[in-house]
């Protein structure tokens, strides 16, 4: 019912200069020098900050395996392989912040987020006039960084009313393990609601529970990642390495 589509090894590359970590006015000036800061770990080594080219980083996101896409590194005339396990972007213009890199060991087992494309046309939309809704957009898996899928194409044509897609049905071989629980929902067809107009003794009732006195709306503070995430990197680092090392344990 689903295949799995596995992406061809892709050639990157991203060149990171090592900087020295500081307040928000040193990622403020590395970020008018036309880099971002970003920090390296993982690998057993210590954190490193550094800083990229934000057009690299942009066409690995945007490339067809996305942040999963496995890269090389090259720092300090060494060359390694990386990839990206979080990015940070500006709210208002979506310009790239901050990135933390990982390094990447090709014989040991990752586990990454994988979308999840559905394909053709549901036999509920299209005999049924039912709607195709997708529950689930993406199933974490586990397999060798060489394995990681682009995606995975989920076949719905034989999807009808009563007939759900789960997990369990989505193809993962003997390079993939799924970890996302094997009877949540994918999708179904579901039909369509009709929106029913009020009654006028409805629409008075509803009109006079309004409350006559302003309802005060509390605003949280939004924090706009500022280099205090740069600071704070290294530390996440940290934390990142030590939960992976009790994993594997």
């Amino acid at each position: 019912m689903a295949t799995a589509t596995e992406t061809k090894p892709e050639t990157n590359f991203l060149e990171a200069e090592p900087r020295q970590p500081g307040n928000k006015n040193d990622a403020r000036r590395v970020r008018r020098s036309g880099k971002i800061p970003a920090v390296v770990y993982g690998a057993g080594k210590n954190a490193v900050p550094v800083s990229v080219d934000p057009r690299q980083v942009s066409r690995i996101l945007h490339s067809e395996s996305g942040h999963n896409t496995i890269f090389d590194l090259a720092l300090d005339g060494q060359r390694s392989k990386a990839m990206i396990v979080d990015w940070q972007y500006e709210p208002i213009k979506g310009a790239l912040l901050h990135i933390d890199l990982k390094r990447i060991a090709m014989d040991q087992k990752l586990k990454v987020l994988v979308p999840i494309v559905l394909k053709g046309e549901a036999a509920g939309v299209k005999q049924q006039g039912g709607i195709l809704e997708q529950v689930l957009r993406e199933v974490e898996v586990e397999c060798l960084p060489g394995d990681i899928p682009s995606h995975i194409d989920a076949d719905v044509t034989e999807l009808v009313f009563g007939k759900v897609l789960r997990v369990a049905d989505l193809p993962h071989g003997e390079k993939l393990k799924f970890l996302t629980d094997p009877n949540q929902t994918v999708a179904h067809v579901t039909a369509v609601k009709e929106e029913v107009a009020p009654t006028p003794e409805a629409a008075a009732a509803e009109a006079a529970a309004v409350p006559t006195e302003p309802e005060v709306i509390k605003k949280g503070k939004q924090e706009v990642e500022g280099e205090g995430a740069e600071e704070a990197a290294p530390e996440k680092a940290e934390k990142a390495e030590k939960q992976e090392k009790k994993e594997k344990k």
